[in-house]
């Protein structure tokens, strides 16, 4: 298993590393930022993900806000 750029309709979107036996996906744009650092079986099994996130984005589980991160 090499490295491997992840594209989304034409964007690179993150990358696949090599982590142990699977692939640990590295985030590179935010609307993907929940997926970051999971791992997964293969390259297709990413892209899956990132489908199910993007017509979805309640399957990731919640998010922090900015209003979250300053109401203290």
């Amino acid at each position: 298993m090499e490295k491997q750029v992840i594209e989304i309709g034409g964007e690179a979107v993150g990358v696949v590393v090599p982590d142990q036996d699977r692939l640990k996906f590295v985030a590179v744009k935010y609307h993907v930022w929940d997926l970051d650092s999971k791992r997964f079986n293969s390259a297709d099994e990413v892209r899956a993900a990132i489908r199910k996130l993007m017509s979805d984005p309640s399957a990731a589980g919640p998010r922090a806000t900015v209003r979250d991160l300053t109401a203290a």
